[in-house]
This record gives structure tokens, sequence and C-alpha cells, in this order.
């Protein structure tokens, strides 16, 4: 089928669904104001990382002893630490640690639980089976206590934790795309083109996968905020991003718990910063959920 948009040009129908969803989305954010919101959060968030090193007024591992433990001021808005540090700046590059481990966390995650999800839900069978029993047997720990448990077989480490907090992800992705599949599966054009003999991989590609593109983004989304605070909870323990390297988990682990009473201010900046981009991330994904599910776009 194809739509008509101008002379000479035309659209076929799944351009025309990705033009409709994408227009959908727009006026979701644009009528709820917290969506607008959690898109300037993530915005901020990612412009943060980027230019840390020109936002920044001072250098996040420069200790001036003389100043240790400084309260808010002009000259430090966040204060400093226990040696002198900045810790706004230390802050602003500790969004570059969050952001670099749940994007990298995130994509591997969903591309992998992505796979799991459409070989199993397509052929089914004794290899669905196979799969889905790993899957639920991951899905019986807790996210932190899995991505703890591997962290601590390898080595505490940035790269180690992403790795751990891609694990957690794959399970509860690989189930959602699997039933997006399985439902993707009873429509007729699926059916139409397994009937005139194309390949299981070229129906995956092009009929089953745009299909059920929408959950995956929507559940992404989602674990880029999940994928932060567990990062920060892994470097809280101690197994996460290791000192001297600026970590929202980790100035909360160290300076923040040893000095809570006596200079809040270390706890209470990096706190807010986790929670402002956990917020930010879960509350978009809400948004992506309802632009592109019928059911609630109508409630928007």
């Amino acid at each position: 089928m194809a739509i008509a948009t101008a002379p000479g040009r035309t659209f076929d129908e799944r351009e025309a669904v990705e033009v409709r969803r994408g227009r959908a989305l727009w006026t979701v954010i644009k009528r709820k104001p917290l969506g607008m919101a959690s898109a300037a959060l993530i915005l901020l968030l990612v412009l943060t990382a980027i230019f840390a090193d020109v936002l920044s007024p001072y250098d996040p591992l420069a200790a001036q002893p003389e100043i240790r433990l400084a309260a808010p001021s002009w000259a430090h808005p966040f204060g400093t630490d226990d040696i002198g540090r900045d810790v706004f700046s230390r802050v602003i590059h500790g969004s570059r640690i969050s952001l670099w481990v749940g994007l990298l966390a995130v994509g591997i995650g969903t591309l992998a639980g992505t796979i799991i999800g459409l070989v199993s839900g397509y052929w089914e069978g004794r290899l669905d089976m196979i799969l889905q029993r790993v899957m639920d047997a991951l899905m019986t720990l807790p996210g932190l206590i899995l991505a703890l448990a591997i962290v601590s077989v390898l080595k505490p480490s940035t790269t180690n934790a992403m790795l751990a907090i891609a694990v957690v992800i794959i399970p509860g992705n690989s189930r959602i795309v699997r039933g997006a599949v399985l439902s993707a599966k009873q429509n007729r054009f699926v059916e139409a083109a397994q009937a005139i003999g194309c390949r299981d991989l070229r129906i995956i590609g092009t009929h089953i996968l745009p299909n059920v593109t929408a959950p995956i983004l929507i559940i992404a989304s989602i674990w880029l905020g999940n994928a932060i605070l567990i990062e920060a909870s892994l470097s809280y323990l101690g197994v996460g991003t290791q000192p001297p390297t600026p970590s929202w988990g980790l100035m909360l682990s160290s300076t923040g718990r040893a000095f809570m009473e006596q200079a809040p201010w270390l706890a209470i900046f990096p706190g807010l910063a986790i929670s402002l981009a956990v917020f930010g991330f879960n509350l978009f994904g809400d948004t992506l959920r309802d632009a592109w599910d019928p059911k609630l776009r109508n409630r928007a």
C-alpha cells in the first residue's frame, strides 16, 4: 500500500507508521509537562557529560588541603571534600561515568535481549524452552545482587560493572521482545511471507523486527535510569568505578558517608544528581509508552 505525499514521491505503509509515531510522541510531550521536563533533564545530562571539561571550574582530581570541607560558596557552589577537591566539578565529571556506563550497558543488554527474544519467539519449540529457562534462572536473582555477584567474580572496575548491568538487562528485555514477536507472528503478512517461501531471517528483519521496535525503545529508555542507579549502587559498594575517578555512587560511599554530619553537602549533591537522572529517564520512558501505545495515547 502506498500513500501519496507529493507529485512523484510516495511513502510505503511502514514509513507512514513511523511518521505517525513520531508525531504522536511529539504530541504527547507537548501535552504532558512532565514529558517535556524529562526530555529537558536528559538533554541537560547529555550536554553536561559532553562539555564537562568546559563546565567544570576546577580539575576534579586537584586537591587543595587548605580548603578541605569548605561549605558551599560562590567559589565552590557545592563545597569541597575532605582533601579539598571541588564537589561541583566532580559531580559534573561524574555524569560522564553514569551516562557512559548507562548507554553502553543498555545498548549491550538490549541488543542481546532482542536477539534472544527474536530467536526464542520466532522459532519457539525446544530452543525457546531452553533459552527461556536460562532467562528465568537469571531473573530469580534481584538485579543488584546479580550485578554484584558478576563484578565480584570478575574484578571491580567500571568496565566490569557495565558488563554486569548488561547481563541484568538481558532477561527482562528478551521476555518482552519474545512476547511482541509471538504477537507479530499472528499477522497475515507474516503468514503470507512464509507461504511464498521467504527466508526466516528476511521475515524477521522485514516484518517482525519493525513491529517490535516500539517496546524495545520504551524498555531501553526506562532501563537507562535503572542502569545509572545500579552503577551508582555498585560504586557505593566499592565494586564499580574505582577512586580517584569521579563517580556519583563513589562520592556517596567515601566522603559522603564518612562526613555525613560534618559536611552534608558531600552526600546531598551526588544523591540529587542520581535522583534527577533516574527520574528523567524513567519519566521519558513513560512518555514513549504513552505515545506509542494506542490505548494510552487517547488519554494523553
